[in-house]
């Protein structure tokens, strides 16, 4: 089966994963939002549309994909994204 990565209206989409204190700061778990063509573009979207993660998301790592990303890296289109902020544990 294959899984598209278009919304309804045809444009490229990218998933994003909350985890922990992102995703209480997000209120959903996960999310299909329009791609970006950077970590940084697709920062500044998620922040608009959900202004709690604001104070959050600097604090965050980034993964594209599974590999660590910073604001200049691209995000191709059908990228998982994860937003993880730091946690302590052992």
């Amino acid at each position: 089966m294959q899984v598209s990565h278009r919304d309804e209206r045809g444009a490229e989409t990218v998933t994003v994963r909350y985890w922990a204190g992102a995703r209480a700061a997000a209120g959903v778990d996960t999310e299909v939002v329009p791609e970006a063509r950077t970590v940084a573009d697709l920062v500044g979207h998620l922040v608009a549309s959900r202004p709690a993660l604001g104070p959050v998301i600097p604090v965050c790592s980034v993964l594209v994909d599974g590999r660590a990303s910073t604001g200049d890296d691209p995000v191709p289109a059908g990228a998982v994204v994860e937003v993880l902020p730091p946690f302590a544990g052992g």
